[in-house]
């Protein structure tokens, strides 16, 4: 069993304790350590004044990570926690994120959007029928609802057809959140309709208040992505859980294997957005001839590890698929093959973004 040398003791409680004092110092208060690091600005006045009242029917971890970095970095406005009304089943945790973040709570769904210009579905999928009768209810005598509120879905599978169908609002829009946007690092995918320029730029303000946006023109790309950002960090993190525990069955500590895999697996992610590079040659990069890296590679490919990465993929996107209640034979070896959707994926980039080709170490 390996034991941590007095050296990497000693640097690791530095950089800890050095780390948290400039926290402390730069930002004397008591937010969550996650949201020092929002991606969110306050500059611009009119993004922070667009919606008056936000509504959270559900208020779940999704619906938290979005509340919080809304009300931290105060991207409705300085009174960003009286701008937000929740409703949720559970009385317990209604109590506990007023509590938490000050924000207004409403024992009913007719009483939580009423006068919301933006209704944030923070459901699971198969409470989704309850919310749209309710909605549905009030939207029959509301013409201003109708016409005027936005809806903005974090739900994954419901295609925006059933939302404008059932609901009766008629400006949607439709998101794919992953859960690192808990710690404000997540990637949100988000397409619209019968909504203008203006007002995407809007929601994709809010969706950036906890990790990047990215905006779609093509609904087909939502369920895509719901195959790969959205379940996405569940296939990384069942590789974490087994090379941590190949890292103990060969003789480390649990804790000293999840440091290696943890700092491995993003120092790996980093280097390869710094560098920019296709991944087969940052790959390759790292094998030398005969060497140790490549019998690992070698055992990895006889196994058809990514033949089974894709075919993952693809089990995700099919299930996406029949959760919106469309067809989901696709895919290799399938009768039908989905036609790609008409736009791209509009992706925001960091402009400042640097790229370096570091030399690279063969194992």
């Amino acid at each position: 069993m390996m034991r941590l040398t007095p050296g990497i003791i000693t640097t690791h409680k530095y950089l800890h304790k050095h780390i948290h004092k400039y926290l402390k110092s730069s930002h004397p208060t008591n937010k969550p350590l996650q949201y020092y690091f929002s991606t969110t600005t306050n500059d611009d006045d009119n993004n922070t004044n667009y919606y008056n009242k936000v509504a959270f029917i559900g208020a779940g971890m999704m619906a938290e990570a979005l509340i919080a970095p809304l009300v931290h970095d105060k991207v409705l406005g300085n009174e960003s926690a009286n701008r937000i009304t929740i409703h949720d089943v559970s009385e317990t945790r209604m109590a506990d994120l007023s509590d938490q973040y000050g924000v207004q709570t409403d024992h009913s769904i007719e009483g939580c959007v009423d006068g919301a210009d933006l209704i944030v579905l923070a459901v699971k999928p198969q409470n989704c029928e309850v919310v749209f009768q309710k909605l549905r209810d009030i939207n029959s005598n509301n013409y201003e609802m109708q016409q005027k509120a936005t809806l903005l879905s974090i739900i994954a599978g419901v295609p925006m057809s059933r939302f404008y169908n059932h609901t009766g609002i008629h400006k949607i829009a439709r998101s794919m959140p992953n859960t690192p946007a808990t710690i404000g690092k997540g990637v949100t995918v988000f397409t619209t309709q019968n909504i203008d320029e203006d007002e995407q730029e809007h929601i994709k303000t809010i969706l950036r208040s906890f990790g990047k946006a990215v905006y779609v023109n093509d609904e087909s790309f939502i369920d895509m992505a719901t195959a790969i950002s959205g379940s996405g960090p569940a296939y990384v993190f069942l590789l974490m859980e087994a090379m941590i525990d190949a890292g103990v069955h060969m003789g480390f500590s649990r804790g000293v294997a999840q440091t290696l895999v943890h700092q491995t697996l993003l120092g790996s992610t980093l280097y390869a957005m710094d560098t920019k590079e296709h991944p087969a040659i940052l790959r390759n990069s790292v094998t030398s001839p005969a060497g140790t890296t490549a019998s690992a590679i070698y055992e990895l490919e006889n196994g058809k590890f990514r033949t089974v990465i894709k075919d993952a993929i693809w089990a995700c996107y099919r299930r996406s698929l029949q959760m919106g209640g469309r067809d989901s034979n696709v895919g290799p070896g399938r009768a039908f093959v989905p036609p790609v959707p008409t736009g791209e994926a509009l992706i925001e980039r960091n402009s400042t973004d640097g790229g370096s080709n570091a030399k690279q170490g063969k194992k």
